[in-house]
């Protein structure tokens, strides 16, 4: 058979993947109580995606604290409450021996929700309500949620933590200059937007060991905005506080048009590895097998993220391992397939 990138291990820290395909975090709206506890969807929805030998199953977007929901369905880890639900899908995942990873978040001034929201700035995104100024108080317990966060993430048996600091959501808001006008520690040059990032980063690693991973929106898609050799030097500072990968995605801190096509993210991914010396996974519209053993074979990134072809086919894997003449692993039930 053989020998691909893909289908070869990638060890992270104390974490060893047995393949280089990621699912991406994904929301999933999904928590029809409104309590962000887990349900019978997020039961059968993620360990099926382990069972088509997808290596690392990340989880949606998991809010912090109620009030940093995009949306009242959002998964949440705001609360011992949560921590029986998310072991048990941490268990399934793990049955089918792959990793488990979560996605901590905040969404800021995109929050769709009844009560007040914050943001850096009194600053609202286009067409949705205007958030109230976080004060130092609340950035201590947005700090301080985080931190929680990865002790119950812990506590639920989560083998890395990704921070969600992408799509316009609370970090990324502070990283911007687009909506970060404060004249504070935490605004104006790009080493005090990057604060609460690193705040954070320190806040979670006095509760957790493992792999951590941050999610970056690389382009701004704005010629105010934050270009790709700022993230560049985000990440390089990142590196330093001991993040072990950067998911490198784009958009979403202020409406663009953006010209979408088949890996069309990926050269985020390739200089943010290159040139800041830090392993990255590489996101967006990623379907074939084919493209996605090109960006390892030629060292564009360490981890494929695959995100919508999941969602249409939970065993692309089974697929992708086909079409490249690796040899995998498959649930034994399955051989006679």
């Amino acid at each position: 058979m053989t020998q691909t990138k893909l289908f070869s291990p990638y060890t992270i820290k104390n974490v060893t993947l047995k393949n280089r395909i990621v699912m991406s975090p994904m929301c999933m709206y999904s928590s029809y109580n409104r309590d962000g506890k887990v349900t019978d969807w997020h039961r059968v929805h993620y360990p099926s995606r382990a069972a088509g030998q997808v290596g690392l199953i990340m989880l949606e977007a998991t809010a912090v604290a109620p009030e940093g929901r995009i949306s009242y369905q959002d998964l949440g880890i705001w609360s011992d409450e949560h921590i029986e639900g998310l072991q048990e899908i941490v268990r399934l995942i793990h049955h089918h021996e792959a990793k488990a990873a979560i996605q901590l978040a905040h969404a800021g001034r995109k929050a769709e929700l009844e009560e007040t929201i914050i943001a850096p700035s009194a600053i609202p995104f286009p067409g949705m309500k205007t958030p109230k100024e976080a004060s130092k108080d609340d950035i201590a317990h947005i700090v301080a949620s985080f931190k929680d966060g990865a002790r119950r993430a812990k506590e639920a048996g989560f083998d890395i933590i990704e921070i969600h600091g992408a799509h316009g959501y609370l970090i990324s808001e502070f990283l911007s200059p687009l909506a970060n006008k404060r004249s504070d520690e935490y605004g104006g040059s790009a080493d005090n937007r990057y604060r609460l990032l690193r705040e954070i980063i320190e806040a979670v690693k006095t509760e957790w060991s493992g792999p951590i991973f941050v999610r970056v929106s690389a382009n701004e898609y704005h010629e105010e905005g934050n270009s790709l050799e700022q993230y560049i030097q985000f990440a390089a500072h990142m590196k330093e506080q001991g993040v072990d990968l950067i998911d490198c995605s784009s958009g979403g801190i202020v409406p663009a048009s953006i010209d979408v096509y088949p890996g069309y993210q990926v050269n985020l991914a390739d200089r943010i590895r290159n040139e800041a010396g830090i392993a990255t996974g590489a996101v967006g519209l990623i379907s074939s097998s084919l493209q996605a053993e090109e960006i390892l074979g030629n060292g564009r990134a360490d981890l494929i993220f695959i995100g919508r072809e999941l969602l249409r086919n939970p065993y692309w894997p089974l697929n992708a391992a086909k079409e490249l003449g690796a040899e995998i692993e498959r649930p034994q039930p399955y051989h006679r397939a």
